[in-house]
């Protein structure tokens, strides 16, 4: 078995492999869909070219929109930042340190309409990563549109907008899961009546990927998730052609080249069965549309460049598996923010497969291969059967819920970890041929107390003239919706920021009937000593940990944390259940906390190590802040950091008293063994 794949593969398939195998004989544009949701696919109209992107304000993500329409690009992906995602204005004293990082700060109309000035929104399709604050973005985009003299009717694009995976994996959820559900069912019902050239949710598997699930897993929640939307709206009222017309799909793609081929095909025969199942006829209500990215977890920070190749070959696999459209990763971001570069490369990926190698020239050229229809076939009863699972135990939210969800993915991300650390998962240039060779990238740093400074000046000028009575009103109607029930969510948010209210004050106007919500960052050693048992360089660190400890008469007590509204937790809950594999005492800190609140935090568990995960860009802020928090402490405990920093910014880090730190490429055993020496306060030793 290939330790790339959710199923098992042999050398060699033949007919016989296609014995009982549905849908040999369908035809591309038919249902169920096998072999594209249109006829010519590709022969006639390419796939869209969509690159995610965003980043500092919104002047600076204009100018590179615009760019990037002028050198290819075909449609434009947002990323918002991390404080926009929680439904914070940038002026907010806790978030400082993220406006602008890991995406575009919006506040306000004004912020929508300078991110979109000069781009014919009539014409140009725009896709918005927003889920947890939907409801003031999307409506700052229609006002923005309407004021610039485009109808919402004429806007054509996607917004997320699919609560439920921030639920299971990515973090960027505002409210408890059931008002959460009220807001993105809203959504939805407001585009149906209002929008009919855009789709009210992007039911999203990548994340789910990304934080660990095997195709399998990814398909089976993605498809368990978007039931759990249809089954509320037809609930509602709405009509199931109509409900299921509004869905797309976003799926990753990672390294198992044949698996996500068979795994994106098996997604429209399956969306296909489960659309007719909810009584759905309409064909285009059947027909799984999708956005593919590459896999942001198969890029290395160490041979960085040989990511080029890996992007490549994953944008091949979507386009086999006849994705509607497609983003490529940059080859530095495991490294920095993609350089400009770097960028164009990824862009440039797309416009070579479309152009010079007749990849568009045939649709869906691996019908009728034995491998591909065999594992297509084996991929949708796998992704059948662990529907199943998820229906016996009462549903998708039942089993976020119960933990069982989160049990899974963390299983694979250990899983992977381990796999690449022991040297089974061939990794090129990490644990296979190594190559000394240190890796440049042009690192692409945002200011972030520029940015909030600038957004802080914008708002405060906002706030200055706008009419404060009429803001009021339409925050305390915005209020009264959400706590009544009656009326949509959306068209009073538009209200309210036609009135020129902020991404904050709605929030916090829905604040007042539901609280923000928080859960808890767990890990389970069970889930890393299952993928690393028996192997010899774990045992020599575990043995390590087990000398310290007899030294000490105590066990090594660590405490790791997230800062900032960076709400990633595969690799922070990875290292926890490593670590307490090995015999450290581990807990994870709570998510979205200022450093001052974490290193109090921090210092009632006494730890003899803190370890901060960073993945959003804001380290230079967020870990300086901390350490002179717990400065302030009588803990004197060292402080590693873990994550994407862009090597420029080692030196810095180290000047202000971190003691080590770790790139995401580093095994687990070498971790074990540097946490050792720093707790004997070793801290000069280089990471």
């Amino acid at each position: 078995m290939n330790d790339t794949t959710s199923l098992p593969r042999k050398p060699l398939y033949s007919a016989a492999d296609l014995e009982g195998v549905p849908w040999l004989d369908a035809r591309p544009g038919e249902y169920p869909y096998l072999r594209g949701v249109h006829a010519t696919m590709y022969t006639e109209r390419p796939w869209t070219i969509r690159q995610y992107s965003g980043r500092a304000d919104a002047g600076v993500s204009n100018l590179a929109y615009r760019r990037a329409l002028e050198a290819g690009a075909m449609g434009l992906s947002v990323a918002f930042d991390l404080p926009t995602h929680r439904g914070y204005d940038s002026d907010h004293a806790d978030i400082a340190a993220d406006v602008g990082v890991a995406g575009v700060a919006i506040d306000s109309v004004e912020d929508m309409a300078r991110l979109f000035e000069g781009v014919p929104l009539d014409r140009v399709s725009v896709s918005m990563t927003m889920s947890g604050a939907v409801l003031p973005v999307l409506a700052a985009y229609i006002v923005a549109a309407q004021e610039a003299g485009v109808s919402a009717a004429q806007l054509r694009g996607t917004v997320q907008n699919d609560i439920l995976k921030e639920f299971m994996v990515r973090n960027t959820y505002i409210f408890a899961p059931e008002p959460s559900m009220r807001i993105a069912t809203d959504v939805v019902r407001y585009v149906m009546e209002h929008m009919p050239h855009f789709n009210a949710m992007s039911i999203s598997g990548y994340h789910i990927q990304e934080a660990g699930a095997d195709g399998v897993l990814e398909l089976a929640l993605t498809l368990a998730n978007a039931s759990e939307y249809v089954r509320r709206l037809v609930g509602a009222g709405v009509d199931a052609d109509r409900a299921c017309r509004q869905l797309s799909f976003f799926f990753a793609v990672g390294r198992d080249f044949y698996g996500e081929v068979a795994k994106l095909r098996a997604a429209r025969v399956l969306w296909a069965e489960l659309a007719r199942s909810f009584g759905a006829r309409d064909p285009r209500a059947m027909q799984l549309r999708m956005h593919c990215q590459t896999a942001g977890s198969t890029l290395t920070a160490r041979r960085a460049q040989n990511n080029i190749v890996r992007t490549t070959v994953e944008a091949m696999a979507a386009v086999f598996g006849g994705t509607q459209s497609l983003h490529t990763n940059a080859w530095d971001e495991a490294l920095s923010l993609p350089g400009e570069d770097a960028a164009t490369l990824a862009r440039d990926t797309q416009l070579i497969l479309q152009h010079e190698t007749g990849l568009c020239d045939v649709v869906d050229p691996w019908a009728g291969s034995y491998l591909i229809e065999a594992l297509t076939a084996r991929t949708a009863d796998a992704v059948r059967e662990m529907l199943a699972q998820i229906a016996a135990q009462g549903g998708v939210i039942a089993a976020v819920e119960s933990g069982w969800v989160e049990a899974r993915v963390h299983e694979g991300a250990a899983r992977i970890q381990a796999q690449t650390d022991s040297g089974e998962r061939a990794v090129i240039g990490v644990n296979r041929f190594q190559v000394p060779h240190d890796d440049e990238s042009e690192s692409l740093d945002v200011d972030a107390r520029r940015i909030h400074s600038l957004q802080a000046d914008r708002l405060r000028r906002l706030r200055a003239n706008r009419d404060p009575q009429r803001v009021r009103a339409a925050l305390e109607r915005l209020a009264e919706v959400a706590r009544s029930g009656e009326g949509n969510l959306l068209a009073a948010t538009i209200d309210a920021m036609r009135a020129r209210a902020t991404v904050g004050e709605c929030t916090s106007a829905l604040e007042q009937v539901w609280p923000r919500w928080s859960a808890p960052v767990r890990a389970d050693r069970r889930a890393w000593a299952q993928a690393r048992a028996s192997d010899a360089a774990w045992e020599a660190a575990k043995d390590a940990v087990a000398k310290w400890r007899r030294s000490r008469g105590r066990t090594p007590r660590i405490v790791l944390l997230k800062l900032g509204q960076d709400g990633h937790d595969r690799g922070v809950r990875v290292v926890a259940a490593a670590l307490a594999d090995a015999g450290f005492e581990t807990e994870i800190g709570p998510l979205f906390v200022t450093p001052g609140q974490a290193a109090q935090w921090a210092t009632s568990r006494s730890p003899d190590v803190v370890g901060v995960s960073t993945l959003a860009g804001a380290h230079l802020s967020l870990v300086p802040a901390l350490i002179d928090a717990l400065r302030a402490t009588d803990i004197d405990a060292p402080v590693v950091v873990g994550g994407i920093v862009p090597r420029a910014d080692h030196a810095r880090l180290m000047a202000h008293g971190v003691a080590a730190q770790f790139g995401p490429d580093t095994p687990l055993d070498s971790i074990v063994r540097k946490l050792l020496s720093v707790t004997r306060h070793e801290t000069n030793a280089p990471a």
